[in-house]
């Protein structure tokens, strides 16, 4: 909960936003206020120590609807098991799926083990510094590809996540709904810190935390929002208990795969292993289907 200080300045915040619009002023207190926090509430994880590209890249996409408590021991033993591109690169997909196993999602793993084989092949192993190159990998879009390069490389960019829209909201259009991403980067533009971004955006997502407790109701102002669906029965997890077996038992026939994951419609099992195929998970060979070499 806030203090009796930290309320006094997010009134004062109010009433000159309100009054003078977004002045270097606004933008300030913004700053002060966002960090005054931090610097008494900062999260630790892994992934924010010992920072390298490669480090990043990883608990970027470890991170991409996945919360940080889960991501934070993955990631340890991930970058244990491979150290950086080269690694990745060399070893099986089945591998990677075994260490992966947990976070859920799992095209993301095909994606960076796609994305190491890139950076070794195309750019001598070295991650590109650049949003429009990192946004043609895999895997990456405009904000992941974004957040990459300020915490990888402390280079400020503008992207946007669940954390930092909720702060957003919370600032600067709290008496809005239906608020357009498009308006909350026009802001995020214009307050970020230049001189240490990736400072910045620790500060930002570490208050969002915080309010998604104290005011779990902001992030339904966002036009984005959407009410996350069951997980159980749903294709995500028939995929991630197809891919379970196969690492396991390393093969499985096609007949076999029904009873084993408890499926009645042949329809929905042969739609699922249609997208695994496509997607270079698994291969099927005479109705047996093994993971992807």
């Amino acid at each position: 909960m806030f203090k009796i200080s930290e309320y006094l300045f997010i009134t004062d915040f109010y009433r000159l936003f309100k009054e003078d619009g977004l002045t270097s002023e606004v933008i300030n207190l913004f700053q002060k206020i966002i960090y005054d926090y931090y610097k008494n509430n900062k999260r630790k994880f892994p992934f924010r120590e010992k920072i390298s590209p490669y480090n990043v890249l990883v608990s970027e996409i470890m991170l991409q609807q996945t919360q940080t408590g889960r991501v934070s021991e993955k990631f340890l033993k991930f970058i244990n098991k491979f150290p950086d591109f080269l690694s990745l690169s060399n070893v099986s997909l089945e591998e990677v799926l075994k260490q992966w196993k947990g976070l859920g999602y799992n095209r993301r793993a095909i994606a960076l083990k796609k994305i190491a084989e890139i950076v070794i092949s195309e750019y001598d192993g070295k991650l590109p510094d650049s949003v429009k190159i990192l946004k043609s990998f895999p895997q990456i879009g405009h904000n992941t590809a974004s957040s990459i390069i300020t915490f990888a490389f402390n280079k400020p960019t503008v992207f946007i996540e669940t954390n930092i829209r909720r702060v957003y909201i919370y600032f600067f259009f709290h008496n809005k709904s239906k608020i357009n991403d498009k308006e909350i980067l026009s802001v995020v533009e214009k307050t970020i810190d230049k001189t240490k971004p990736r400072e910045w955006y620790y500060a930002l997502m570490d208050y969002g935390v915080m309010l998604k407790k104290a005011h779990p109701d902001l992030s339904k102002k966002s036009a984005h929002y959407r009410k996350q669906t069951p997980f159980k029965g749903s294709t995500r997890q028939i995929r991630g208990k197809i891919l379970e077996i196969l690492i396991k038992q390393g093969k499985i026939e096609i007949a076999n795969l029904q009873g084993v994951i408890e499926i009645i419609e042949k329809e929905k099992v042969d739609h699922i292993l249609n997208q695994l195929e496509k997607e270079g998970f698994i291969e099927i060979k005479e109705d047996i289907i093994y993971i992807r070499k």
